[in-house]
């Protein structure tokens, strides 16, 4: 887990209409709730659905975080479309002690043999997940719950608010599917 205290740095890696622009910016909310300090922004350039996005969040809980720069050097990195690992080196400048988090359907096992990723890895299938709980394969909410059980950036039950003034009536599903995630995240240790 990265229990670091101080600045943990989290890049969020998706494609326009997946939630990780909403999936920061609720994890900054629920870390601001809990006393810590945090900020989340996306990288937009000509973005249309289905094109690759980039979102950043900075949680710390000592000080104010005075830099807005993207992040270059993350903790952790949070991928919500397994092909970006195709298209974009969604691992780049990840930290030796850093923390990979995948949706994808195949085993932590099998990420590493095809990508040789070095990194602590964490997997779920929060496609399957999203389809089940919502309806939908919009994954934000469910790698929100496999974010938290790879880092412990913010308690789960911290996003529960945010949860609910984000989605509204729709609260409880994107709650379930959080839980669903962390529950049913596996994680496989380092080198």
């Amino acid at each position: 887990m990265t229990d670091k205290v101080g600045l943990v740095e989290i890049r969020w890696h998706g494609r326009g209409g997946q939630g990780a622009v909403t999936s920061a910016e609720l994890l900054a909310q629920a870390a601001i709730n809990e006393g810590k300090y945090a900020q989340a922004f996306p990288a937009f350039g000509a973005e249309r659905r289905g094109a690759p996005v980039v979102a950043f969040v900075r949680i710390d809980d000592e000080k104010p975080i005075r830099v807005r720069a993207e992040i270059e050097v993350p903790d952790v990195v949070v991928v919500l479309a397994a092909d970006l690992l195709r298209v974009v080196d969604v691992s780049s400048g990840l930290k030796d002690d850093g923390v990979m988090v995948l949706n994808t359907p195949k085993t932590a096992d099998q990420i590493v043999k095809e990508f040789g990723f070095k990194w602590k890895l964490a997997t779920v299938d929060a496609t399957r997940i999203a389809r089940e709980m919502l309806g939908v394969p919009i994954v934000n909410t469910a790698m929100v719950g496999a974010l938290l059980k790879a880092s412990a950036v913010a308690k789960l039950d911290s996003l529960i608010d945010p949860l609910k003034h984000r989605f509204g009536r729709l609260a409880d599903k994107n709650i379930n599917a959080m839980k669903k995630a962390y529950e049913e995240t596996t994680i496989r240790g380092q080198k």
